[in-house]
């Protein structure tokens, strides 16, 4: 009897559109039975289950994507139009990527030559970095030295520390990084010197404000048109999505 109750409210329930589902408007008895019934056919097919974990995990992705879309509209300039982040691939490019990125991260460090070749094979892409130093002492340290390149030699010479930066092996200390400074043929002392001053910090210092007001916590994280990658994403990723902003 339990049973044909519990089947006969199923069904009634199916049948009515969600907001009609009243449980309050059941007996004791036939909740009882309606709630068992629900019981047995998960157990019957759990797949269900399955199928509904799938979806709300779908329904989130969707949320947060376009949060992140919502997010990148709202601080577009800070983005796309600073006057600090060192430019580079074609500066008239019809889709820009913005990297936000860390020289002690491994997955940056992985991504390194795969975003080199999607900017350099594709030549119609604007490149611009965010120095985003969040994994300690020594982070800090090269994004200091990144970002008084920039402002002391110019943007060609960043270009190459950056490279050098991204790929060098060991720790960094200002022993290490003068060093590297004068392999490039650069000033390593003005340098140095600049590394502390408060143009420096004022860079870092923004591009943190803009992590917190883009719920950014690690690295790699890409802007791609309108779009956030949060994390490495291969080659033929990135491709898919630039070709995507392009269609948009």
């Amino acid at each position: 009897m339990l049973r044909l109750l519990a089947s006969t409210a199923l069904a009634a329930a199916l049948a009515l559109p969600a907001h009609a589902l009243d449980l309050t408007q059941m007996s004791d008895a036939e909740r009882e039975a309606f709630r068992t019934e629900i019981r047995d056919y998960l157990l019957d097919n759990p797949q269900v289950i399955m199928e509904a974990v799938a979806l709300l995990e779908q329904r989130q992705q969707e949320a947060q994507a376009q949060a992140d879309v919502d997010l990148v509209k709202s601080n577009a300039d800070a983005l796309f139009a600073d006057d600090h982040s060192w430019v580079g691939g074609n500066p008239e490019g019809d889709v820009t990527v913005v990297e936000f990125l860390d020289y002690t991260c491994g997955y940056c460090r992985h991504a390194f030559p795969e975003l080199t070749e999607l900017v350099e094979g594709d030549g119609n892409i604007r490149l611009i970095i965010k120095e985003f130093p969040i994994r300690g002492e020594e982070a800090v340290l090269a994004s200091r030295f990144a970002i008084a390149t920039l402002q002391t030699e110019g943007e060609d010479a960043y270009k190459n520390v950056h490279d050098a930066l991204i790929t060098f092996e060991g720790d960094y200390s200002e022993a290490a990084l003068t060093r590297l400074a004068t392999s490039l043929d650069l000033d390593a002392d003005a340098i140095i010197a600049h590394m502390a001053s408060d143009e420096v910090s004022d860079v870092i210092d923004a591009n943190y404000a803009l992590g917190r007001e883009m719920d950014i916590s690690g690295t790699p994280t890409f802007v791609m048109g309108d779009q956030m990658v949060r994390g490495y994403v291969p080659l033929e990723a990135m491709q898919q999505i630039v070709a995507a902003e392009r269609q948009d």
